[in-house]
């Protein structure tokens, strides 16, 4: 009878053991759960930081791009300006041909925006690259 009593209550033992391990590791795999759920909130706020730097620096980016169109657009109206006042005229070719100096027609100016359509005021001044 004691023999029986001494095997029920190592019986016993051994279940409570082994239910106090359970509980142990389920105490570690919740705290690994808090510490990697802790972890997971750091990434996500370092994450949106970076984003909003991302976004910030993508602004500037763009920026830069609009104006360095724009001045690419006006070196290429200045360019053209000159190049097309650097071509030849009819009147030149005219003249290299039969070489005599044909009348000097009107000059046809381009419009600019300090001159208005065809003509030059005082102080007109030709748009140079300085201008861009």
């Amino acid at each position: 009878m004691l023999e029986n009593a001494l095997m029920r209550l190592d019986g016993a033992l051994a279940q409570l053991e082994a239910a106090a391990r359970r509980r142990v590791d389920a105490e570690r795999g919740r705290a690994n759960l808090e510490t990697e759920l802790a972890l997971m909130q750091d990434d996500r706020a370092r994450l949106a930081a970076e984003l909003d730097g991302a976004t910030a620096r993508l602004g500037d980016v763009e920026t830069a791009a609009a104006d360095v169109d724009q001045r690419l657009q006006r070196a290429m109206n200045v360019i053209g300006a000159v190049i097309e006042r650097a071509r030849p005229t009819d009147v030149d070719a005219q003249q290299d041909a039969d070489g005599v100096e044909p009348e000097d027609p009107e000059p046809d100016y381009p419009e600019t925006a300090e001159t208005g359509p065809g003509t030059r005021e005082p102080g007109f001044r030709e748009p140079g690259l300085r201008d861009l």
